[in-house]
């Protein structure tokens, strides 16, 4: 049974001004931060934490990314209501939540099944009509390309072609790039004449993106 309480919106209202004070300035973001309430994604074991802009192990070796990082893709994402955006790695759900909560329509893939069992599961009793894939990030999901955007929620060693092959003319990839324990958020754009280039926003720290499916439950 989920339940939602006072104090639970109260620190949402909380981590929302947090982040709004650490540079997270689309209102959107941050209205989609106090809406969704993260202790749903977290075990028992951390629900006193879960306002806390701090990671969190949420099983098969992935994590739950801190807020701050959260809020900070989905601002760099420039969302508009009813963009098609492909999310790479559902992870918890939480930030396909976030995105849903954009106005977003979000296509997520996942490569560990129990993870992709787990997010179906949990974004349905919520309410949410996010599309939920069990499969490879790295293949991105050509038949329902181009997308306006695409997230990537795991450290990319090299940019993947694939992926740049189904943005949108305009579109951005948002991912963070780089191996070893730190990488940089970097922002792909693709012009209308379809050349690329790329922007650097800071350093992060994600898990490293995997090839191929992973169906160990």
């Amino acid at each position: 049974m989920l339940t939602d309480t006072y104090r639970h919106k109260g620190l949402r209202k909380k981590l929302a001004q947090e982040l709004a004070k650490s540079g997270i300035t689309d209102q959107r973001v941050l209205d989609a931060v106090n809406k969704v309430p993260r202790h749903y994604f977290l075990s028992s074991a951390f629900l006193e934490f879960a306002y806390e802009n701090k990671a969190f192990q949420i099983g098969a070796g992935q994590t739950i990314s801190a807020p701050y990082t959260v809020a900070t893709q989905s601002q760099l994402l420039k969302l508009k209501p009813g963009m098609k955006v492909l999310e790479i790695g559902t992870g918890s759900g939480y930030q396909t939540c976030i995105l849903c909560e954009m106005g977003a329509k979000v296509y997520s893939i996942e490569r560990q099944k129990s993870l992709h069992n787990n997010a179906k599961t949990l974004l349905a009793s919520m309410g949410y009509k996010a599309h939920l894939i069990y499969g490879d990030g790295y293949k991105g999901l050509p038949a329902f390309s181009p997308f306006d955007r695409i997230i990537v929620t795991c450290a990319v060693p090299r940019v993947p072609e694939d992926l740049l092959m189904q943005l949108r003319p305009g579109g951005f990839l948002v991912m963070p790039y780089g191996e070893g324990e730190v990488q940089e958020m970097m922002v792909v754009t693709e012009s209308e004449d379809g050349n690329f280039t790329s922007e650097i926003f800071g350093k992060f720290s994600f898990v490293p993106m995997l090839e191929k499916r992973n169906s160990a439950r």
